[in-house]
């Protein structure tokens, strides 16, 4: 059950009544049609722009069209009144009957808010994708538990989703992490080593040389680096991806596949990738144009292998390969993106750094090409995180070397509460993670305040037990006797459920699913705190059995709801807060 989407379809028939009827001229498209809960509740349970977004093609006035839109919606039982405001908006109120179904939805229907809109769609989400050069750090949260969500809520949505990781493993960090676990190796044989600018002198890669030792003894001790680096470096990125998939872990993250870049290398994917485009004349032999501003003084026109991507909307072409035949950066990401495609994902999305904001057009671009146009491609850009702790700027355990673990920031806070605030911003906009308010038992917690509305109806659920008061089966229950003004609200707010799921999932946008489980939780402790003064909204009446059973179906209906979002976001439901 998806009210909105059913009330949207009942304006779409009247419209049809009306054109049918002459009031309308016909072939009117109705695609900008919408029906959204008002701005300000006050107004009613539900709004159409209709007969705003229809003036223009009927070559009408829009209240004409509200005024004849409300005759024909007022008809419907399930339409208590439909009022025009201003120049044409159209305010619903709907029948006190139409909540109670929602209520019972949302308690039967095991599918209450999931869609079909993805319709079986296979998208991939690629996301994390760190260097496997040691342990996840703190700037790779953020895109990892948004990555993580989005896919969840695609799945939810409909879509067929792969969640996938890209190791890149086939540049010039993986030779330097090699030459640090060499360094770690010699130490483990007790000789005095020092890491100089360009290795990396993290703690935890000690684990890494002393493996290493235990596999090789001393084969490699002395010995010149083209004798060991191949195998090292092989070595050093399985032991960081262990390391990676157990910080994954720590979050609630598990990847479907794990696609290595240097699988990508010496097998002729690359050219394969570069040869599509060739064969589509998106390739050609050339020279870039000076950059703009300031010259750089080591800059030189040179001709190499370049990529038609101003073709698809980028700002300048982009070189794929250099004069002495070396690929650049781009060429393998081109092949990566090409295997994706040759895959058969009807949809792609790729959650970024905020580093790499010039890297969007280009990657869009390539797609694009490669694709014909059949491959949407979303880039996502996770902006960075910053720590606050006393409200200061917290610098946390240093034991990784020069970073802040994801594993300290998970055993500071935990993972649902890490999870659920960093879904709560939009992820384009620069966050603050105050570790104070994250364990704050306050309403200004969102976490807490969204878990502490889910123990509270297992707190009623306990007592309503201890009273002998039977609430097995709540899809019974006789909702008329939880309809005052509070406690439709609240029905309203569970309403929105199946809407959100559609708005976030076409977005891309779960952060949404973070908000509306915020305000759900709200109305449900506004219900709460109510009964405090007007003891005929307290949920529990030991002398009202079939109101109390009313109330409780209710309050268990948001908790489903709650339940279905926290899931969503990776976070588990609390049944009491400690």
């Amino acid at each position: 059950m998806n009210l909105f989407s059913d009330i949207r379809a009942l304006v779409i028939d009247c419209l049809d009544v009306l054109a049918a009827e002459g009031v309308l001229p016909d072939g009117l498209a109705y695609d900008n049609v919408t029906v959204e809960p008002p701005r300000d509740p006050a107004h009613g349970d539900m709004a159409t722009n209709a007969a705003m977004v229809l003036a223009k093609p009927a070559r009408m006035k829009p209240r004409d069209i509200a005024d004849a839109l409300a005759g024909k919606l007022g008809a419907d039982a399930r339409i208590s009144s439909a009022e025009v405001a201003g120049p044409g908006f159209l305010n619903l109120r709907l029948a006190a009957d139409v909540w109670a179904d929602v209520v019972r939805a949302a308690l039967t229907d095991a599918s209450y808010g999931t869609s079909d809109m993805g319709q079986g769609r296979k998208i991939n989400v690629e996301y994390v994708s760190a260097n496997p050069t040691g342990p996840l750090h703190v700037g790779h949260t953020r895109g990892a538990i948004f990555g993580d969500a989005l896919a969840s809520l695609l799945d939810y949505a409909g879509y067929d989703v792969t969640r996938e990781y890209y190791i890149n493993d086939g540049g010039g960090q993986v030779d330097v992490l090699a030459r640090s676990v060499y360094l770690r190796y010699l130490e483990a044989h007790g000789q005095e080593v020092t890491f100089e600018d360009g290795t990396y002198p993290g703690d935890y890669l000690i684990a890494a040389g002393e493996a290493l030792k235990d596999k090789v003894g001393d084969a490699y001790v002395g010995k010149d680096e083209d004798v060991w680096l191949a195998e090292v470096r092989s070595f050093a990125t399985d032991a960081m991806m262990d390391l990676i998939r157990e910080d994954l872990a720590a979050l609630g993250i598990k990847m479907d596949v794990f696609f290595s870049e240097k699988s990508l290398y010496g097998t002729g994917r690359i050219e394969q990738a570069i040869d599509d485009l060739k064969s589509k004349d998106l390739i050609y032999w050339g020279t870039l144009k000076p950059p703009k501003g300031k010259m750089p003084e080591d800059w030189a026109p040179r001709e190499q292998w370049l990529f038609k991507s101003t073709e698809f909307g980028d700002d300048e072409d982009r070189p794929v390969q250099k004069g002495d035949g070396a690929w650049t950066y781009f060429a393998p990401d081109i092949a990566y993106h090409y295997d994706k495609v040759t895959r058969g994902f009807d949809g792609l999305v790729d959650v970024f750094g905020a580093d790499h904001t010039g890297y969007v057009k280009r990657m869009k671009a390539a797609v694009a090409a490669l694709s014909e146009g059949r491959v949407p491609l979303d880039i996502k850009l996770a902006q960075i995180v910053r720590l606050f702790k006393n409200g200061q700027e917290f610098k946390m355990s240093k034991r990784a070397g020069t970073f802040i673990t994801v594993r300290d920031l998970v055993d500071e806070v935990g993972k649902d509460v890490a999870r659920f605030i960093m879904l709560t911003r939009k992820n384009d906009t620069p966050f603050d993670f105050d570790f104070d308010k994250a364990v704050e038992q306050s309403k200004d917690n969102p976490v807490f305040y969204v878990q502490y509305a889910s123990a509270r109806v297992h707190s009623v659920l306990r007592k309503a037990a201890e009273a002998g008061i039977d609430t097995s089966d709540p899809a019974t229950a006789d909702l008329s006797l939880a309809a005052h003004e509070a406690e439709l609200a609240l029905a309203g707010k569970i309403a929105e459920w199946p809407r959100v799921v559609e708005v976030a999932a076409r977005t891309h946008e779960p952060h949404r699913v973070a908000l509306y489980l915020y305000d759900l939780a709200s109305e449900l402790h506004s219900l709460w705190n109510r009964g405090n003064d007007d003891a005929s909204l307290r949920f529990l009446q030991e002398d009202n059995i079939p109101a109390t059973q009313a109330k409780i179906a209710l309050i268990r209906a948001a908790n489903v709801v709650i339940s279905h979002g926290l899931g969503i976001l990776g976070v588990t439901p609390a049944k009491e807060m400690r």
